[in-house]
């Protein structure tokens, strides 16, 4: 803001403010009870999905109120505006799920159309679930307009059974009550108790994921991922945002001065090293292509290959975000990897500092002072590598991602069982239709095929809770959640809509998941594959107009990040 109460014209909110021909705008902005020192101070919007259809999104009103409070008080003026959400976990398991990964294109349209129109100078870019978290990311980089993410933060764990539980524990009974081996009266009961409050869901899930990896690309403060939805630390780190968000503009941050090489690839280190979610996978893809860096999904074998897992964290561990936030949040994470050299040091943050500057600044226990059966040092790691993998062959010659939650040396090879929807896998899987050994290959859910991509945790859940953790595979071009456990590989590339080899799978054919050697193969040649493909046409989703059918012919392969942007679209 200027001395004499006259905006910086180099502001892009003059176009709206300044000026006598701009007296019908400042009209209007006074109708809304804004004064002179606002209307000659940085315009800085706040990105709010808040929501009553979702925990993750039910609260943010506060946490959106305290980031107001912070760009105020930093000699901002504050613009809330809203955008949508979806609820990953109730549109789970029907139909209702391909608009989730559709909802972060939207969240990203929309907030680029907010800041474009309005002539915004900065934003505070708030998210609770899943898909909101990419979906603001992706608009401040698409916008570079100074900016900060906002997390909301997660829910605490609920209590059954004298144990800690979450939605992740709920789908999963669900396979044990259809096995028989959950009463009515316990699958209720533990309905009841695994979700105590607002928040995302606690575990090492897609949201606690995107909020660490936020941190560690530097959009976000350090350590603000882990405060608890409803606790005072995660008001004063809304409060925190706005600050900067202010302080940004002023000193014209932007994300491209932020983002680079390095960044992306200590996000993926983090990510491995967490146990994170596979969605982090195409989020990151997305989000490297808004900002014009060259990142490829083989680059997460490479740097998960020599990247150790270091965190107990569910679905693949026992401990959850709350757990993290009481040792030190993030930043415990990201210091043991930078002392370890697994860490850029030198990569920009949203302050202005580079991250080894800002660890800095940070008081966290001393690693002696940290339990060692939740975090390990890098050098008596859980598992000598990261836990994300991706498999290729000739059932997915562009990949597939697999969270490894148990052992490294994983090798499966088993006959196929081919669904051509998750529903119809869901109910021979409900039904106790799958035996072990198999491989269970759901198709035509791939972004195009769906369209939208469906996460799939209520048939991986279901497999699990019925005792086949270990001994049945499953291969899909749809997603998975962050919750999901077990030898599932997901964004199968190139994905049926497209004609890829997944499309012409069969019953019985015997598939290879070797994730020693990254291979995801079937027991088929070359010319085998082209025969049956001669006379193979898409299956037609039956989506012909709409938002469905709209992002459904705009979506990119998966292996790309299933970016619609055309601007950063690559050849599929």
């Amino acid at each position: 803001m200027e001395e004499n109460g006259e905006k910086d014209p180099s502001l892009r909110s003059s176009e709206v403010t300044s000026g006598p021909e701009r007296a019908p705008h400042r009209s209007m902005f006074r109708a809304m009870g804004y004064d002179d020192e606002d209307l000659s101070s940085p315009m800085i919007g706040v990105a709010n999905p808040a929501a009553d259809i979702t925990p993750c999104n039910v609260h943010l009103d506060d946490v959106a109120d305290a980031a107001v409070e912070g760009v105020d008080r930093g000699g901002g003026m504050p613009i809330e505006f809203g955008t949508i959400t979806i609820s990953d976990a109730i549109s789970m398991g029907h139909e209702g799920m391909r608009a989730s990964l559709i909802s972060r294109e939207v969240i990203a349209d929309s907030v680029e159309l907010v800041a474009f129109g309005e002539r915004l100078d900065g934003l505070v870019t708030v998210a609770g679930c899943d898909k909101n978290l990419p979906g603001m990311m992706m608009a401040a980089i698409r916008t570079d307009l100074p900016s900060v993410f906002l997390y909301g933060g997660s829910i605490m764990p609920g209590e059954h059974g004298g144990r800690e539980v979450t939605v992740q524990n709920v789908f999963e009974a669900v396979g044990t009550h259809a096995a028989g081996d959950m009463t009515d009266e316990e699958l209720e009961d533990l309905e009841r108790n695994a979700c105590p409050g607002a928040g995302s869901c606690g575990g090492m899930f897609t949201a606690n994921t995107m909020a660490s990896l936020a941190e560690t690309l530097g959009l976000a403060p350090l350590g603000s991922a882990s405060p608890p939805a409803e606790s005072g630390a995660r008001i004063r780190t809304g409060k925190t945002a706005g600050e900067l968000a202010v302080e940004a503009v002023e000193a014209g941050r932007k994300p491209s001065d932020i983002l680079s090489r390095e960044s992306f690839e200590n996000a993926i280190a983090v990510q491995v090293a967490l146990g994170g979610s596979t969605n982090g996978v195409l989020h990151l893809l997305a989000l490297a292509a808004e900002a014009g860096i060259d990142l490829d999904i083989q680059d997460f074998n490479e740097i998960s290959g020599r990247t150790p897992k270091i965190a107990n964290l569910q679905p693949g561990g026992e401990r959850v975000m709350k757990d993290l936030d009481s040792y030190g949040g993030v930043p415990v994470i990201i210091r043991r990897l930078l002392d370890g050299g697994y860490l850029h040091g030198d990569a920009m943050t949203v302050t202005g500092r580079t991250i080894a500057e800002e660890l800095e600044t940070l008081d966290l226990p001393p690693d002696d002072q940290i339990d060692a059966t939740f975090l390990r040092s890098v050098d008596d790691p859980f598992h000598e590598e990261g836990a994300i993998k991706v498999l290729s062959g000739n059932l997915a010659p562009d990949g597939a991602v697999l969270k490894v939650t148990g052992e490294d040396d994983f090798r499966h090879v088993g006959p196929a069982r081919v669904f051509e929807s998750e529903e119809d896998a869901m109910e021979t899987v409900q039904n106790g239709g799958i035996a072990s050994g198999d491989v269970i290959v759901i198709r035509n859910e791939g972004p195009q095929g769906g369209p939208g991509m469906r996460e799939m945790l209520g048939v991986t859940a279901a497999v699990v809770g019925q005792g086949h953790e270990d001994d049945v595979a499953m291969v899909t071009d749809g997603r998975f959640s962050g919750a999901t456990r077990g030898p599932m590989l997901g964004h199968a590339a190139p994905e049926a809509a497209a004609g890829g080899p997944i499309a012409a799978i069969e019953d019985g054919d015997v598939v290879t998941v070797d994730v020693p050697n990254r291979e995801l193969s079937v027991d088929l040649s070359e010319e085998e594959l082209d025969e049956r493909m001669e006379d193979w046409e898409p299956a037609d989703h039956g989506y012909d107009g709409g938002v469905l059918r709209k992002y459904g012919d705009l979506f990119g392969s998966a292996a790309n990040g299933a970016v619609t942007n055309p601007a950063v679209k690559r050849d599929d």
